[in-house]
């Protein structure tokens, strides 16, 4: 929105000049998101308490998570409203890029609302079944993709990482495709969100990579150099990506150990969709499976502890997502949080690496 009303004002004053520039507003743009939830969040969850919106705890979980019950949950409302503020704020309001990433995140919020508000209301921690949850998040995110590919030329090429000028043709089965990768990466954060800003320190890593390549896609000659594919606009979505890391930092600053707050699916569910929109909509589908490679192991965990015990009723960890299976062996609950931040920065680093190695 300010792109639009102070460009044109850069004749009279030239200073207005800097909002051309996709690092001034990215920059502004974390700052923004960043000062509403630093801002907000003391008296937004004093509402939460007020209201009795508290964390439902599974009873067959560690001992040490029944003292967070009925901590202020839903905190990922906060999240998403300084995300979308400061993304109409800063970013170009003329790229349909940002406006399919922003349905999805309203979308996924709404999605995540309604599995929070069900737990809070039967007292328990199971939600809206899984199956209309997944299949709201598939009917969201493929309605969004398939308007790119129909009405915006969204390329149905998927890139494969590592290797230069490859990439797999899928036509109209893109829209399936993309809508997998999205709902399926929204559904890992939501694993992996189980210990005070567990989930919140890889996704702001992952949201900062993916703007970095966002940033390097939108540019026609940072993607020729790089051989990478050139997405027209997808630079814009560099603005949006830094609005994670900004509003993922206020978060943090209550949600560190121990938590004054949960995000819940409110905010798990739409920051997951969001990392997986922006990974469809610069065509690093692939690639997002490295930069979230924190949130890819969360759910094999779960996967591998459901299969091994429905085939051999035998578990591989002691508690699934694997989080869990360090907290039964004794780590204490800050040593896995780090850890897992630690691995996830090295492996945006190796996903950052892959672009020369073509």
């Amino acid at each position: 929105m300010l792109y639009h009303l102070l460009l044109p004002l850069k004749d009279s004053a030239f200073a207005f000049n800097v909002v051309r520039y996709i690092s001034f507003r990215s920059a502004a743009a974390m700052v923004t998101a960043l000062l509403i939830c630093l801002l907000f969040y003391p008296r937004f969850i004093d509402w939460l308490k007020r209201k009795k919106l508290g964390q439902e705890i599974r009873d067959d979980g560690p001992e040490g998570h029944l003292a967070k019950a009925g901590t202020p949950t839903m905190g990922g409302l906060l999240i998403l409203f300084a995300i979308v503020v400061s993304s109409l704020l800063w970013a170009r309001l003329d790229e349909p890029r940002v406006w399919m990433v922003l349905a999805i995140a309203v979308g996924f919020t709404g999605v995540g609302f309604m599995d929070d508000w069900n737990k809070i209301a039967k007292k328990n921690t199971k939600g809206i079944s899984g199956k209309v949850r997944l299949l709201l998040e598939a009917l969201i995110s493929g309605a969004v993709i398939g308007a790119g590919v129909l009405w915006f030329d969204i390329d149905t090429a998927v890139p494969v990482p590592f290797f230069k000028d490859v990439a797999v043709e899928l036509g109209w089965f893109y829209v399936a495709f993309g809508a997998f990768v999205v709902t399926g990466c929204a559904n890992a954060v939501n694993l992996t969100d189980g210990l005070d800003g567990l989930a919140i320190g890889p996704v702001m890593t992952s949201a900062l990579t993916m703007g970095v390549l966002a940033y390097l896609a939108g540019n026609v000659n940072f993607a020729e150099y790089l051989a990478i594919p050139y997405v027209a606009g997808a630079g814009e979505l560099t603005v949006m990506t830094v609005t994670i890391a900004g509003a993922g930092m206020g978060f943090l600053w209550y949600n560190s150990y121990p938590a004054s707050v949960f995000m819940g699916d409110t905010g798990s569910l739409p920051l997951g969709g969001i990392l997986g929109a922006l990974a469809v909509f610069t065509h690093n589908e692939i690639l997002l499976a490295v930069v979230g490679g924190v949130f890819v192991t969360e759910t094999l965990s779960v996967i591998i502890q459901v299969i091994s015990f429905k085939s051999t009723g035998k578990r591989v960890f002691l508690m699934a997502p694997i989080h869990h299976h360090y907290e039964k062996k004794g780590w204490e609950e800050p040593k896995i949080i780090v850890r897992f931040w630690i691995i996830s920065i090295l492996l945006a680093l190796v996903a950052l690496m892959s672009l020369k190695l073509r």
